[in-house]
């Protein structure tokens, strides 16, 4: 959904870096996978095909943050 987000949070040698991805249009989310000592972040269309691909070293992540869209239709409910 737009509005889908990951901060990610690398050790740069001394400095650490701020990283976002985000799911810049509708209908697009950003999914999160783990492989082989490899932490990366995609944003996916809806049909599953990636947009944008980040890689990171999972040893080299402080902190990995989602934040995700927040639904109209839950606040709508709340009121």
């Amino acid at each position: 959904m737009k509005g889908d987000r990951v901060e990610i949070v690398i050790d740069a040698g001394g400095t650490p870096r701020t990283y976002e991805v985000v799911a810049t249009k509708a209908g697009r989310r950003v999914d999160v996978a783990t492989r082989r000592g490899l932490v990366e972040v995609s944003e996916v269309t809806r049909s599953g095909t990636p947009v944008r691909t980040a890689r990171f070293m999972a040893s080299r992540i402080l902190a990995l943050v989602e934040h995700p869209a927040s639904d109209r239709s839950e606040l709508d409910d709340e009121e």
